[in-house]
């Protein structure tokens, strides 16, 4: 084949996997089994004598129904997940993948384990006085061992790990350089905000290093979403077997509790971070479409609850309390939106016609458009008030990032609904604004503390 062809052919072939990715059945990895199998049959096709569009379009042809084979696919990942775990034999190619990266999770789960341990060797209790510092630094103790991991799995070039390891490591000296004092406004907004800068580092591992790829951060949205929901899980089941072993323990006049305080909950909590995201990955099959069904289901209860809170505030004619503990209630209900909005957006196909979902969508990005516009009046009025302060800074302009997100979706959306525009700008939109979250973070982590005097 001519150059020219191959570009062309390279080019029908992004088309095509573009349009497997949006299966939600399949796993980026199948993608690539997929893939590989096309550009077989291709290779065949062109051996014979056949030019590479014609090869192309055959091989797509006989590969079969995309949807039958989605299905197909999604069938037997589901009957084989316990083979991958439990059963010896000959291991197919994501069961062999399962047991080689399985050593490799559980060592970066004992290393994030141990992390958190390490400050007590320096005589720092985590119970005690130096609660503020495991506060400050609880991302650092897992997130490198995940990042780790990822880099491990995706095979990372070393430009990509010296990046990481860069930023964990400034993420580090700002925790700890700045004489942040306990309980002070800036150690709080630290606390909170270097966690979602190090958890969209951990972001660059996972999708190898190709950030700039919208597909790619879509992956990482999907991912953060099964992540939580294993994490939730491990915890709900973590809590079951911390009250047994109390209750066993008291049975014959033992105390549990400080071993419970001091490793099991800490040294837990640490691993079930590595846990969760191996789960994600050996998983994807099973419960992939979890955070999806989720948001179809949540979507519609929200939108009741916000349009009720709005018919209430006007009813009522009372303003919005801007307190602390108001605006992060605020700023997590409007969190939960756009969460519910992504993982929506991950999992619709794009040439599907807007429907009534979308319309309940639509209803749920404008509610929570006006409640953070109101939001922010009340914050402006505190401001001008008494001053700026750290806390009202910050929640300042989250509100505002907030705000530029939401208007610009509710946009996208009415052109979508009203059949000018293609749902594929809402999808990138929201992808490529994912890094004025990782601006913003490291900003309130690095700047916040010097130009607030660690106040």
């Amino acid at each position: 084949m001519t150059v020219d062809s191959d570009k062309e052919l390279d080019g029908q072939i992004a088309e095509w996997r573009a349009y497997v990715h949006r299966r939600r059945e399949l796993h980026h990895t199948d993608v690539e089994e997929l893939e590989d199998h096309l550009r077989s049959r291709i290779a065949e096709l062109t051996e014979a004598g056949l030019r590479a569009d014609e090869a192309f379009l055959i091989a797509v042809k006989r590969m079969g129904s995309l949807d039958e084979l989605s299905r197909e696919f999604a069938r037997e990942h589901s009957e084989r997940l316990w083979k991958q775990l439990m059963l010896p034999g000959e291991p197919d190619v994501p069961a062999a993948r399962t047991r080689r990266e399985l050593p490799v999770m559980v060592l970066c789960a004992a290393v994030a384990a141990l992390a958190i341990k390490v400050p007590s060797w320096f005589g720092l209790d985590i119970s005690g006085d130096d609660a503020d510092f495991y506060v400050r630094n609880v991302s650092l103790f897992a997130l490198p061992a995940l990042a780790a991991y990822f880099a491990w799995q995706r095979r990372v070039g070393l430009r990509v790990i010296g990046v990481v390891a860069l930023l964990f490591i400034v993420g580090a000296v700002a925790a700890n350089a700045y004489p942040l004092a306990e309980n002070s406004q800036t150690m709080v907004l630290t606390a909170i905000h270097l966690p979602i800068a190090l958890w969209l580092v951990v972001g660059v591992a996972y999708v190898g290093g190709d950030w700039r790829s919208g597909r790619r951060r879509m992956d990482f949205i999907r991912f953060t979403g099964e992540w939580l929901i294993y994490f939730i899980l491990i915890g709900l089941g973590g809590g079951v077997l911390t009250l047994f072993t109390v209750g066993t323990f008291n049975a014959i006049g033992l105390d549990a509790e400080g071993f419970i305080q001091s490793w099991l909950l800490p040294c837990g909590a640490m691993a079930a971070v590595i846990v969760s995201a191996w789960l994600v990955e050996a998983k994807q099959s099973v419960i992939e479409n979890m955070a999806p069904v989720l948001t179809r289901v949540f979507t519609p209860l929200f939108v009741a609850a916000l349009l009720a809170f709005l018919v209430a505030m006007i009813w009522t004619k009372k303003g919005i309390d801007v307190e602390r503990d108001v605006l992060i209630i605020f700023d997590l209900l409007l969190v939960v939106v756009l969460g519910l909005l992504l993982y929506a957006i991950s999992a619709r196909d794009t040439a599907a016609r807007p429907g009534l979902f979308d319309n309940l969508q639509l209803a749920l990005v404008v509610s929570a458009l006006i409640i953070d516009v109101m939001v922010l009046l009340a914050i402006t009025g505190r401001i001008t008030e008494w001053g700026f302060t750290p806390n009202k800074t910050a929640a300042l302009g989250e509100n505002v990032i907030l705000l530029v997100n939401l208007a610009w979706s509710a946009w996208l959306f009415v052109g979508f609904v009203q059949g000018r525009m293609p749902f594929s700008r809402l999808e990138r939109w929201q992808t490529r604004y994912m890094i004025v979250y990782a601006i913003w973070a490291w900003i309130v982590v690095l700047v916040f503390p010097l130009v607030f005097r660690f106040v």
